[in-house]
């Protein structure tokens, strides 16, 4: 697997909480989608140029 985008313990104990398991393929999917939105963001902003920061804006 590679790089995990999101706290795994916190996920399985929102999903826990829920009365629901999770499987691994949900966090290796779920981090693989956050993945994406980081990149589209990042690319987003050097689109644009003129700033270093991403703001919610960029999402």
């Amino acid at each position: 697997m590679a790089d995990t985008y999101v706290v795994v313990s916190r996920i399985k104990k929102a999903v826990k909480e829920a009365g629901f398991r999770t499987g691994m393929d949900y966090i290796t999917s779920l981090s693989s989608k956050v993945e994406g939105i980081v990149k589209e963001s990042i690319e987003k902003v050097k689109t644009a140029g003129g700033k270093k920061t991403l703001g919610s804006e960029d999402l």
